[in-house]
């Protein structure tokens, strides 16, 4: 007798803590849940794969990236950088867009990237995936 309510005791136990752990979960306010999220930074560079001459002038390929992800995305982030490296002892320096993205999906980063290719007739696109957390934050209220 003594073995099955220790036992109801411990079940009991249990379940109290488990209903505890739920009810603090439920408890948080919207904007203490974490999002998790993934960001996509992607590296473009802007010259030519084949001649490694620019392609676009810096304002023209900002516009032509741009075009892009707002035919993909809708929106984007995107910032100017300048890239270099060197090859059997010539140095080489690009105009380089870096471009932020979240909220989407692989697939259609892959997309975008496709579409990038082509214009600016790269080898590829350097993609990073970034675990992140996300929240648009709209003040106090």
């Amino acid at each position: 007798m003594n073995k099955t309510k220790e036992r109801i005791t411990l079940v009991l136990a249990a379940l109290a803590l488990c209903l505890s752990i739920v009810s603090l979960f439920l408890s948080l306010k919207p904007q203490e849940q974490e999002k998790a999220d993934v960001q996509y930074v992607l590296y473009l560079g802007t010259n030519d794969k084949d001649t490694n001459e620019s392609v676009f002038t810096p304002e023209e390929a900002k516009e032509r990236a741009e075009e892009i992800l707002i035919r993909h995305f809708g929106g984007y982030t995107i910032q100017e950088a300048n890239g270099g490296w060197e090859d059997a002892g010539t140095r080489y320096t690009e105009y380089t867009l870096v471009i932020y993205l979240s909220d989407t999906t692989v697939d259609q980063v892959h997309a975008a990237a496709d579409d990038m290719i082509r214009t600016f007739n790269q080898s590829s696109v350097l993609i990073q995936e970034n675990q992140t957390r996300t929240e648009f934050y709209s003040g106090t209220h």
